[in-house]
């Protein structure tokens, strides 16, 4: 799968596209669904698939303290939507130039312009263009004038809900892993490059890796039991803090995971860390001291889980 980095990198191979458009956040199974529909629809008519993706999602542009927090990062998203078989994806940077165009220029500009789309799948709440004008109901409108195929990615639910990015967050919120999985389709995890930190965890013979997640807030916080793989590693059981440190002024979101009788360098390393269980919620504690006694405790629970798994 090729990754394209704005409009003005779209050449002739991705012109007469079958085109999704969306946040795609999580890669459910509903999402997954839409991708199988967008791949098969591509290979029947021996024209390419792509998916176009906004980063920063449009949300957190306008309101960046307020906006959904993410099921994933933008290497997980990708990751799972080239397993679906999708040719390419194009990641539009939403800015205010980007955030001004209308409904109109959009179409004509980069769908048809540029991408030379032949169909256009997106869901009936989809909405483009400066103040949200565009929609499936104005791709309908026009499609034939500007010569493309237009159809409505279709409802997948669960439990007679239907699956979405939202209800997955509020079960991760929950701490109920094993629903959000069912939902997701496959089990939640994170990834990234291990970096420095304040190392204070090795003052207490706790020492953890620091997984920078790029200023992004997982949808899921608290203390959790997870398995580690990447780089010579394999599912190697931990416990770790996402998201903020208040205790000792942390406030930024991380992933800090201390593998269990582990003792190896990785820092600059890829990992995989795959959350298996919720243990509790982020606090801030009175002193270091009290943080130290409740990290030991974190450790006890982990091993527990594992020794009875």
């Amino acid at each position: 799968m090729q990754v394209i980095r704005g409009i003005h990198n779209i050449g002739s191979i991705h012109q007469g596209c079958v085109l999704s458009i969306g946040n795609f956040d999580g890669v459910h199974k509903g999402h997954q669904k839409i991708l199988s529909n967008l791949v098969d629809m591509a290979r029947l008519g021996h024209h390419p698939s792509l998916v176009m993706l906004f980063e920063p999602q449009p949300k957190e542009f306008f309101h960046p303290e307020t906006a959904p927090l993410r099921i994933t990062g933008f290497r997980e998203k990708l990751r799972l939507i080239e397993q679906c078989g999708v040719d390419y994806v194009i990641c539009v940077p939403f800015n205010q130039r980007f955030r001004s165009m209308s409904a109109e220029n959009f179409v004509q500009h980069v769908l048809v312009d540029r991408l030379a789309v032949s169909h256009v799948m997106i869901g009936d709440d989809f909405r483009f263009g400066c103040d949200r004008q565009g929609s499936i109901d104005y791709l309908n409108a026009v499609k034939d004038t500007q010569g493309f195929e237009v159809s409505n990615s279709s409802t997948i639910e669960h439990q007679e809900a239907r699956i979405s990015s939202t209800r997955i967050r509020e079960q991760l919120a929950a701490g109920n892993i094993a629903d959000a999985n069912e939902l997701l389709g496959w089990d939640y995890q994170i990834s990234g490059r291990i970096i420095r930190g304040a190392e204070l965890g090795r003052t207490i013979n706790v020492p953890t890796a620091n997984i920078g997640l790029r200023n992004i807030r997982p949808a899921l916080q608290g203390v959790v039991v997870v398995s580690v793989s990447g780089d010579g590693i394999k599912d190697h059981p931990g416990v770790a803090n996402l998201g903020p440190k208040p205790t000792v002024n942390g406030l930024k979101s991380g992933l800090e995971v201390h593998l269990l009788d582990f003792d190896a360098d990785l820092y600059g390393k890829h990992l995989t860390v795959t959350i298996l269980k919720k243990l509790r919620a982020i606090e801030k504690f009175e002193s270091f001291d009290l943080l130290k006694q409740q990290i030991f405790n974190d450790i006890a629970q982990a091993r527990a889980y594992f020794n009875n798994v």
